[in-house]
């Protein structure tokens, strides 16, 4: 019980140690940092006894966080394959919380012209090679966004919005776009902070344990 309390502090002192290392210009202290990140939310997840499907994603993500910390290109795509599967992850536990909430239809009108508008104007700028992966990706990732915020709790839907503003960051970089001041701390901001409003929205979106549901039947007149 207490290293599960502890870790999601421990969790936010690497992303801290990050952030100050990414606007330090600290190369290696990222590295490192980087690297613990995910590996400690999936310590958390499992400790507080979430679905082992949230785990997966999360060590699929901590795949795709060491990949990328390389320039070569079949990293780049390996990294993204990565985070794709930790999506499908995401996807298929979401889609075990029920059917959409209130204005789905709305919401997926929302996304889907979020999703086009920003690949029609990526499009050009991207490298040939990765124009089909992107757009395959961003789309499974609005996906995984969209089921987030309609199936869970705003907590993870919010999760999942900063996760898209993450990977479009990447994106724009990769097509040369003009970029704020330390991109990457803005990359990692954002993808921290996503992650970890995943894990907590999806641990809070648990249903009450079946021996607690007993007792209120038991105490209730």
């Amino acid at each position: 019980m207490r290293a599960s309390r502890a870790l999601p502090a421990v969790f936010a002192l690497a992303v801290a140690a990050d952030l100050g290392c990414l606007a330090a210009g600290l190369h290696s202290g990222h590295v490192v940092a980087k690297v613990l990140l995910m590996p400690l939310l999936a310590a958390w997840a499992a400790r507080a006894g979430g679905p082992r499907l949230l785990v997966a994603a999360l060590l699929c993500g901590w795949g795709g966080d060491v990949l990328l910390l390389s320039d070569a290109d079949p990293a780049f795509m390996a990294g993204m394959a990565c985070f794709a599967a930790g999506h499908v992850c995401y996807l298929v536990l979401f889609h075990r919380h029920g059917p959409p909430r209130a204005r789905a239809g709305v919401l997926a009108v929302c996304y889907a012209a979020a999703l086009v508008t920003l690949v029609v104007l990526l499009w050009p700028d991207l490298p040939a090679g990765l124009r089909v992966p992107v757009a395959g990706y961003s789309t499974l990732l609005t996906a995984m966004a969209y089921t987030a915020l309609t199936r869970l709790r705003p907590v993870a839907g919010l999760g999942g919005a900063l996760f898209m503003l993450s990977d479009t960051l990447i994106a724009t970089g990769v097509a040369d776009w003009p970029q704020l001041p330390r991109p990457d701390f803005w990359i990692m901001l954002t993808y921290a902070a996503g992650q970890f409003l995943l894990v907590r929205g999806t641990l809070d979106a648990r249903p009450a344990p079946a021996a607690a549901y007993r007792e209120v039947r038991q105490t209730t007149p």
